[in-house]
Formats: structure tokens, sequence, C-alpha cells
């Protein structure tokens, strides 16, 4: 599915796996990374899977842009690609991140080593994330003398609340997992020898849920941030009149009055 060597996109079931594959630069991405990340991600959104599990291959999630001079003709923050104006690859950039966050099926975040930079915002843009003891997590953009980007503006203000993400950003401050963990930027922090075993059992417990309720409700709290009660309200009302006329909704009532799981379609 993905049409660039260090993305690579596998399928099992329900569940689909991104992973970044550039271990010799601890997985930064050239413009052309990206891209490819978002394409992933738009042929995912309506591909029958159910949950995408987002990572990085050798250990490291990803080090944000690859900075160098072959792969970033700019050296902004997020690596543009190396074609038209600078606000052209930044509008690239920011389809990319559009495509992770607003993926109608849930995604997983499972990081190992780095996040930092444009690799930290590609980790916030996804629903959750698992990371092991060993991560480590940075808005590192001051100290290359950048403003932030990949939408960790908006996306670390969402997890940690204005004046700490100021904090974070004024100060390019290296997290620790246990820090990330307390300021609420990850879901669980695990063992590194079982990483992959808890990313995979929360995934799985995804894909096993209803999906159409699952995507609902996924836009349902993405959009809770932006609007009122009364809008919240109806969207709900509208939701849940979806979710009353599907298979889904039949399969959970039988399955609760014969005290068996539901197998959800």
């Amino acid at each position: 599915m993905s049409h660039h060597p260090n993305i690579r996109v596998e399928r099992d079931g329900f569940v689909a796996t991104v992973t970044i594959d550039k271990p010799e630069s601890k997985n930064a991405c050239t413009g052309d990374m990206w891209v490819a990340i978002g394409g992933a991600f738009r042929e995912l959104a309506y591909s029958g899977a159910r949950v995408v599990l987002l990572t990085g291959a050798g250990g490291e999630f990803c080090a944000g842009a690859d900075l160098t001079p072959a792969a970033s003709r700019g050296g902004d923050g997020g690596g543009s690609p190396p074609f038209g104006t600078m606000v052209d690859g930044m509008r690239v950039l920011a389809d990319v991140v559009v495509a992770v966050h607003d993926c109608p099926i849930p995604v997983v975040a499972k990081v190992d080593g780095v996040s930092v930079g444009a690799g930290f915002g590609l980790a916030l843009a996804a629903d959750m994330i698992w990371c092991s003891d060993r991560a480590r997590f940075s808005a590192i953009f001051a100290k290359r003398g950048l403003s932030m980007d990949f939408g960790s503006s908006w996306l670390l203000r969402q997890r940690v609340g204005v004046n700490k993400a100021k904090e974070l950003a004024f100060t390019a401050k290296m997290l620790s997992a246990a820090e990330a963990y307390e300021l609420g930027i990850v879901n669980a922090v695990v063992p590194t020898a079982e990483l992959d075993d808890a990313a995979r059992e929360i995934v799985d417990t995804i894909a096993a849920g209803p999906p159409i309720a699952l995507s609902m409700t996924k836009r349902e709290l993405n959009n809770a941030s932006m609007s009122s009660l009364a809008q919240a309200l109806e969207v709900e009302t509208l939701a849940q009149s979806v979710n009353a006329s599907t298979d889904d909704l039949k399969e959970a009532l039988t399955a609760y009055a014969t005290r068996r799981p539901p197998n959800f379609t």
C-alpha cells in the first residue's frame, strides 16, 4: 500500500500497522517519507481496517525531520518535501498531520526510543500512545532555531494545557517516559520487552469493538474541544440514530442476552 521503501504498511486481520523504517537516522523522515505516511493513512481510512498501529523500526519511533541537506533543502522542522516553496512544503506536511489525526478509525502510536520534533507531533496526532520505559519525548524545535510545526502547537496544548505546553516548547525539554505519563501525554508506560504485547492487546481490543460506533465516538471526542455542549449533544443524537440501525447494535443486544462476547461486523 505504501509507495516508499522506508514506510511499511502491513495488515493482520482488522489491524493495520504503519512502520517508519529508516533505523540509520532513528527514523527521521524526509519529505517524501512524510508524504508516504499521509498516503498510507488516507488509503487505510476506508480499507476495512478497524485500527492502525503507528510505530518505528529499530528501537526508535521518529527523530523528526531528516535535516540533512540531501533530504530537506529548506531545513524546516517538518522536513518539507524538496519541491516548490517553503509554504508549499509546509502545506503538504499539514495534509499529513490531518490524514493521521482525522483518520476515521482509531490510531495507536507505539513508541520506543526517541519521539522528538515532528516525530513528537506525529505521535500526538495519534489517538493514544503506548510507550516503553526508555521512550523519550521533546518538542525540540527551539534547539534547532525553529518554532513548532507538524501540528504540535495545537496537539500538545490539547494534551497538557497551554501553560505546560509553553514550558515544553520554550525549553525544548526532553521528557522521560515517566514524565510523559505524569503529564498525560502517553496512556501507558511498560518495560521495553513488553511493549509489543501491550500495544497488541489494546489494538486487538479496539479491533474487536463496533467499528461504526467507534468511528463516530472518535469524531465526537475530537470535535468536543471546538464545540458547545449543545452542539455535542446534537452530534450525539445524530450518531446514535445511525448506530440504532446497525447490525452491531442487534448483535450487542443478542450477545448480552445470551451472555456471550459480541461479534461486531
